[in-house]
């Protein structure tokens, strides 16, 4: 198991090699790209998706898919495969222990999966600072919404009365958010776990199995329910993120902290969202095969073909290169370890690990 003193020693030797890989890299650049050339040339590359088929992750991996491959030097082939298990864990897990380290095997994880070894959950086999990170896809912002006439139009109505929101698992985006907002400002969602994906969560609201979804992509419900939103059926009733957005008419979270606890809560969870939608390779690949890849994903997502495809499917890019997002991992295990029990703790409290407060602070439903 990694734990959050271990990720601190592993930050600095995460620097070491980044720095060794660049400056190979600047050495070399003529030798190392006809080294991956041959490398890659007549290869089939793996594309693990650590998530169902049919949601946004996986809409996002194949749609790269039919791209990537004329961006590789030798041009393989790509293959996406589907992974599924504990939101994202055993896909992340077979990536970091058993896939092949030659940089033939890349992933596509939840980037809430990513923290779990912060919080020493111990099926969490991995290292994310190990890992050779590739690109982050989009900067992602999220939302909470429910279906028309449930009920559950704000933050506030759900300080009042219970509510059930779909989730996947515990290590998911939309079971950590309910069950933090649930500790710190004092809501009563009731997360109704075991999900296979967003489709799945989508038709439980539907089928009134659930009211909503707390801790959704907005670039999600815009590729797979735009109409729907539009006819008025899904309803944004909170910005999960500082501010308000011009895209939506919804107050932010942070309208509703009232204490630096809460605040503090809510800043790690956007740290973790700042991950966007993370790509990467097993941890010590080679390094020149790191660079191709590192440089494939940047051009593929400048490429104009791909973006146009990504905008048929109102796929948003706003990309992050790989030695970004490496840094975003690394700042993440910086977080004070009283935060991240805080969070462990609210996630626990929502298992039935442990008791729930026996009353939210009052002053939790003042805002606004």
């Amino acid at each position: 198991m990694f734990s959050l003193h271990a990720g601190r020693h592993a930050l600095s030797a995460l620097t070491i090699s980044a720095a060794v890989v660049a400056n190979a890299g600047l050495a070399t650049p003529a030798r190392a790209a006809e080294s991956a050339e041959a490398f890659y040339k007549g290869k089939t590359v793996s594309f693990i998706v650590t998530l169902a088929a049919g949601g946004g992750y996986d809409q996002y991996a194949r749609t790269l898919q039919r791209h990537l491959s004329r961006h590789i030097p030798g041009n393989p082939s790509i293959v996406v495969q589907n992974m599924t298990g504990a939101a994202g864990m055993r896909g992340t897990n077979w990536l970091y222990n058993i896939a092949p380290r030659d940089g033939l095997t890349i992933g596509i994880t939840q980037r809430s999966v990513l923290v779990e070894p912060l919080y020493g959950t111990k099926e969490a086999a991995f290292d994310p600072t190990k890992f050779s990170w590739l690109a982050s896809l989009n900067d992602d912002i999220f939302i909470a919404v429910a279906w028309k006439d449930r009920g559950l139009n704000s933050i506030k109505d759900a300080q009042t009365r219970e509510f059930p929101v779909a989730a996947d698992g515990p290590a998911s985006d939309d079971y950590i958010w309910p069950a933090v907002l649930n500790s710190v400002i004092g809501t009563k969602f009731k997360i109704v776990s075991g999900y296979t994906g967003k489709a799945e969560e989508r038709l439980s609201v539907r089928r009134g199995e659930t009211n909503g979804l707390v801790g959704w992509s907005w670039a999600s419900l815009q590729s797979s329910e735009l109409p729907d939103y539009k006819n008025g059926n899904w309803r944004i009733f909170a910005h999960l993120g500082r501010g308000k957005r011009p895209e939506f008419d919804a107050p932010s979270i942070y309208d509703y902290a009232q204490t630096k606890e809460a605040k503090a809560a809510f800043d790690f969870l956007l740290d973790t969202l700042a991950l966007g939608r993370p790509v990467f390779a097993p941890p010590q690949i080679p390094a020149d095969r790191e660079a191709a890849l590192r440089a494939a994903f940047d051009a593929t997502l400048k490429d104009p073909e791909f973006l146009a495809e990504a905008e048929k499917q109102a796929l948003e890019i706003s990309p992050s290169p790989g030695a970004q997002l490496a840094e975003s991992v690394a700042r993440l295990y910086r977080t004070p370890p009283a935060t991240i029990e805080a969070v462990q703790a609210a996630r626990q409290t929502a298992l039935g690990l442990r008791n729930a407060p026996s009353a939210a602070p009052a002053n939790n439903t003042s805002k606004p």
